[in-house]
């Protein structure tokens, strides 16, 4: 599967996953009820959708160009570091707002998830690249710059 309908079914699978690990996860944070968090989890899985076809995107150009062909251990964790990275500097504010805590507060709770989703976004890719098969950027021949 390639192409706009691998990242349809990609940004579902992932984020209907994250939406409810994400209202648990502020909900048991915050002590603000499940609704609330879910507000806020929807919220950031919107922005989340938005960041995630950017960074794929991009990544998927740069990766395109490399020399060495595949995913490797390395590549993976460049790639979820740089996409929850990315994530941290949308979501604080958000939280702070909706959950209103101040920004400090709301970097030590989107941290939290930090942890959860870098082990989550790099199984989650693993496990979704061995059923769905590598995408062309990663399998094919280099393309030229």
């Amino acid at each position: 599967m390639q192409g706009l309908k691998r990242r349809v079914v990609y940004i579902s699978l992932y984020e209907g996953i994250a939406i409810v690990a994400a209202s648990a996860g502020l909900a048991l944070m915050t002590g603000q009820s499940a609704g609330h968090s879910g507000v806020a989890a929807v919220m950031a899985s919107v922005i989340a959708v938005l960041w995630n076809l950017s960074f794929n995107a991009m990544f998927e150009r740069w990766e395109s160009r490399q020399k060495v062909r595949g995913r490797s251990v390395r590549r993976r964790i460049a790639h979820a570091i740089g996409f929850e990275g990315g994530l941290v500097a949308f979501l604080v504010p958000v939280f702070a707002w909706w959950l209103n805590v101040s920004l400090w507060q709301a970097l030590v709770m989107d941290l939290g998830l930090v942890v959860f989703f870098l082990i989550y976004t790099f199984v989650f890719n693993w496990a979704f690249d061995m059923v769905f098969g590598l995408p062309a950027s990663a399998a094919g021949a280099a393309q030229p710059a």
